[in-house]
Parts: structure tokens; sequence; C-alpha cells
């Protein structure tokens, strides 16, 4: 039996949570014997199994040009820019040597200059069976990646609460009218990392009669591991004597990562128990991090955005806590590294949140927009819970439910059924 081969295709090779989410998968697949490669548009190390697009000012251009009609859709104005994709420019990758090797082709997130609809018809003219996992909601809505209250796609999208002043046959029901062409030239199987995902996808009209599986995404469970607090601290140069909160964003000022909610349900903690000023400490992992100092009632440690996982690793093991105020989310890779290293997570109950976090039994899931309750879990994880058995339980689910051994079997089911090899 030849072995299978199969291409993973994302925009970005490590940045991001999709990016990342593609890399471990790719790597898991490879562990149980399947020939993965990845490509990307921008490549960031130097794996062999990792392809870049050359690079050009022609697929600049074509970035810039993409948003300039967002932009001109959205009568010049600013908002919303990055909201959006409508993916009409990209690179035709049909014709590379890697694409007509495989026997799959697994899209994972393909926006901002990777695939335009034109590229993925042309993917699907191949014959080559298709998987497509979806980290956002973009493939099933018009040109949004969470429409959040927004339903119209359970239709068809039009009058689009991103584009301003949006119209009937305004740029969203565009894309969405293309889009349910394409998705008919051939199939496709859908899987989204998460089971809230897999029931926004399933209401849209353009997976009507598509497959949709859940599978969530992959972890190194050998390396997101528990290890000794202590000399974690020694290793990150964090304070010995503190309870140490952690929470991370890649752009720490996005609102959507709901820092106003943290900050907020810091001070209430402050209000409540004074004595808490001199005994936590916020560890605080992303760009921009030292803008939290003043905004903050307790000691901040930064760390600067840090993309080596070894030092993550260090990082989750150093403190008590993950705090995730995030208001917008699918299956957070975070969360799921905390708790490989059984670190007790918080979080809101939104998006796929409450599928890791098993509230009061390994974390704490609080009511979504509430600082109190934020607060609440804070206190209850770092005074009453019963601490061990939390982190214990932590580690548990990640085990059984994201090791990578557990995803890439369910993955390789799937490459089977639709290659038709039943293995």
């Amino acid at each position: 039996v030849s072995i299978m081969r199969v291409l993973i295709i994302n925009t970005s090779e490590r940045r991001g949570g999709a990016a990342i989410a593609a890399s471990r998968l790719m790597d898991a697949l490879r562990n149980h014997g399947i020939k993965a490669k990845m490509l990307v548009r921008d490549k960031q190390t130097d794996q062999i199994s990792v392809l870049g697009l050359n690079k050009s000012w022609w697929k600049i251009w074509q970035f810039i040009w993409e948003r300039i009609i967002i932009w001109k859709a959205n009568h010049f104005k600013k908002h919303h820019l990055f909201a959006v994709d409508i993916a009409n420019t990209g690179t035709d990758i049909s014709t590379l040597p890697e694409f007509q090797q495989a026997d799959i082709i697994h899209l994972h997130w393909v926006n901002q200059g990777m695939l335009s609809l034109n590229d993925i018809h042309r993917i699907l003219l191949s014959g080559k069976p298709i998987v497509w996992t979806m980290h956002d909601m973009w493939p099933c809505t018009g040109i949004c990646h969470h429409a959040r209250d927004c339903e119209k796609y359970h239709q068809e999208c039009h009058h689009c609460p991103y584009i301003y002043k949006g119209g009937k046959k305004d740029l969203s029901n565009q894309v969405f009218k293309k889009k349910k062409e394409l998705y008919q030239t051939a199939p496709i199987t859908f899987v989204t990392c998460s089971q809230w995902l897999k029931e926004q996808a399933s209401k849209s009209a353009l997976l009507t009669g598509q497959t949709v599986v859940n599978i969530p995404n992959p972890i190194d469970t050998n390396l997101f591991k528990p290890r000794n607090r202590q000399e974690a601290r020694i290793a990150c140069e964090l304070p010995a004597n503190k309870k140490l909160i952690l929470f991370g964003a890649v752009k720490i000022t996005d609102k959507r990562k709901g820092i106003d909610y943290f900050i907020e349900s810091c001070n209430m903690l402050v209000q409540k128990y004074p004595e808490l000023k001199e005994e936590l400490g916020v560890v605080v992992m992303g760009n921009h991090s030292e803008e939290l100092k003043p905004l903050l009632p307790f000691e901040v440690y930064s760390l600067n955005y840090i993309s080596n996982e070894k030092e993550v690793v260090n990082i989750y093991n150093a403190v008590d806590i993950y705090v995730t105020p995030s208001l917008e989310e699918n299956l957070p890779n975070t969360i799921m590294e905390a708790m490989a290293c059984g670190t007790p997570c918080v979080g809101f109950q939104v998006g796929g949140i409450p599928e890791m976090i098993d509230h009061l039994h390994n974390g704490y899931v609080a009511e979504y927009k509430s600082a109190d309750d934020l607060a609440n879990g804070i206190y209850w994880i770092l005074n009453e819970g019963e601490y061990a058995d939390l982190s214990e339980a932590a580690r548990r689910k990640v085990l059984s439910s994201y090791s990578e051994s557990t995803i890439a079997k369910k993955y390789i089911d799937i490459y089977n059924k639709i290659t038709g090899n039943h293995a």
C-alpha cells in the first residue's frame, strides 16, 4: 500500500491560532505514518516539510488590492477592514508538484491573499478529495470570520453589519453567492474545531448537503506537560512567593480579547480582598504588555510575544492560573496548552470554551461579559477549589480529548473514507 500524502494549506506557518493548530496537525499526522506537508504564504521556520510560496511584489499588491475593494465597499471607512475577507486574489497552487503528488488537499485558514475563490475552484476541479478545517466562520458565511449575532448567513448574506451602509447586493451578498456556486462543483468535507462551531456551520445555507464533522485541534502532550513550578519560575525570572495569574494575547490592545473585563475583575478582587494586592501578580504574555502596568492593581511581569514553545511551557508551569476574557473564541490553543501543563483556566462562556473547561471540575467558566463572575472564578481557583485536583483533572481532559494520537486517528479515518481506502 502506498503511503498517503496530505498537503496542508494555511496562510501562515506559525503566526496565529490556525497556523499553530495546522502545524501541530502536520506533526501528528507525520508521527502516524502519513506523508504530510504544509504549504504557506508566510514561512517562518526552516522546517523541510513546510513550503513557502515565492515572495513577490505581486503578492503584496494582491493583498493590498483585496483591502482596497473592502475599503471602497465600506465607503472608505477603516473599521472592520480586517474583520472580513473576500478572497478575490490568491495563488494558483494546482500546478505545484506538491499539489499534484498529494492524495488529499487539506485547507485550513487560507485568507489574506493565500487562496482566492477561483483558486479554490481550481482545486475542486482537480478532482482531489478536499478537507477544509474551519478555524472560524469564514468558510460558511459571506465575508466575515465571526458572525456574532447576525444570522443572515443561515439563508443568504446581505446588509452585512461589517459593511458601512451595506445593502441587498453588497459585497457580502456577492461573495456568498460565489461561494454557493463554488461549493456545488465538488464535495468538501468540512471539519470544525469545536462543537459550538459545528452548530453554527450546520445552520449555514452554504453548507446544505455538505459533510460537517467536529474534530478538535491536537496538542503535543509530551511537550506541554506539568513541570516543577519553582524551577519554572526561576527559568522565567518570576517571583517565588506570589500567586501568579497569566494573561496573554498577540495584541493586548485588541478589544475582542476582553482586556477591559480583565482589568475590571482585577480591580474588583482588590476591593473585596485588599490582602491580594501583595499576594497576587499578573504575568502578561504578548506585545504591548507594558501598557497594562498602570491599569492593573497588581505587580505586572511582562513577557513579550514568545514563539519558542519550550519557553511557553515554562511560563504555563510557572503560573497558578490562566485567565482568558476573550469575547470571541473557537477552541483556543492557549487554554489547551495551559490545561496540558496542569494549569487551571478561567474563561467566559463563549464559543468552544465551555467544551474545554469543565466548570468547577478542571477550571471555571464565567458568565459571558461579567467581570464580577470572572473575578469569582479567579478567586475560587486560587483559594477555594481543591487546587491539586483541578490541576490533575485539567491535564487528564487534554490527554483524553486533544492528544496527537487521538486527533490524528480521527483525521486518518476521514482521509480513508474520502479516498475510498477502507483500511
